[in-house]
């Protein structure tokens, strides 16, 4: 993999750590809080805006962009892609099916099964809150792979083979299995008086689209799992 030319510290763009970036892609570990791209309650202040700045190096009348691959909510941290040609991003979801994601999640309780994966259709309403159907003319099928790696006396630590990538998923299986996520205001238990959501996108492999090499980022799980579920 080539190395990275260092970037200085002034053009980093905040709630986002660039890891990798080529002509082609920037790769970079996401801030819990931070939002991908821009939703009704705020346009401006996103990831996507701050590297469109970053591109820009504060040239106002430049027209350089860079193009979304794919989002993590709000709350979630971890590894993201981002495309710096719109034909690096058609060729990243054109293959996005061969992009393995892995994450990390605290979930309320312990899981009966260790291991294995939940399986649903997926639809949202009106107030953007997803849900699961039996119903596949009317939802998206969601596959979620998981292993429990550590329990406590309250949480469980599993790791998550994303098998396919739809809006909360993760999240709203997880709160349908009676597990919700760790810190989840929407799907997860009233109050969540544990912080920020604890679920991390840890790492990503994908082909890269002009190399054709096969790549693999990954971003450390946050220190807030490990005060949770201690190390492992």
């Amino acid at each position: 993999m080539p190395e990275t030319k260092k970037i200085p510290k002034r053009y980093q763009p905040k709630g986002f750590e660039i890891l990798y970036e080529d002509r082609d892609i920037i790769v970079g570990n996401k801030a819990s809080g931070f939002l991908t791209v821009s939703a009704l309650w705020n346009k401006d202040q996103t990831i996507h805006a701050a590297l469109n700045q970053y591109v820009r190096k504060g040239n106002a009348r430049s027209r350089k962009c860079v193009y979304v691959v794919h989002r993590l909510d709000q709350g979630t941290s971890g590894v993201l892609i981002f495309a710096k040609t719109e034909t690096a991003q058609i060729f990243l979801k054109d293959n996005w099916k061969n992009t393995k994601k892995t994450y990390y999640a605290i979930v309320h309780g312990h899981l009966a099964q260790k291991a294995g994966m939940i399986s649903s259709y997926l639809i949202e309403d009106d107030d953007y809150v997803m849900h699961a159907t039996t119903d596949s003319t009317k939802g998206k099928l969601a596959q979620t792979a998981y292993t429990v790696v550590k329990e406590t006396d309250k949480f469980s630590l599993v790791q998550i083979d994303l098998l396919t990538g739809k809006k909360n998923q993760i999240r709203v299986h997880f709160a349908d299995a009676g597990h919700p996520v760790v810190g989840d205001t929407k799907y997860g238990k009233g109050g969540a008086k544990q912080g920020r959501l604890a679920l991390h996108s840890q790492s990503i492999s994908f082909t890269h689209p002009f190399s054709g090499k096969r790549l693999t980022f990954a971003a450390e799980v946050p220190e807030y799992f490990r005060v949770l579920a201690g190390s492992w």
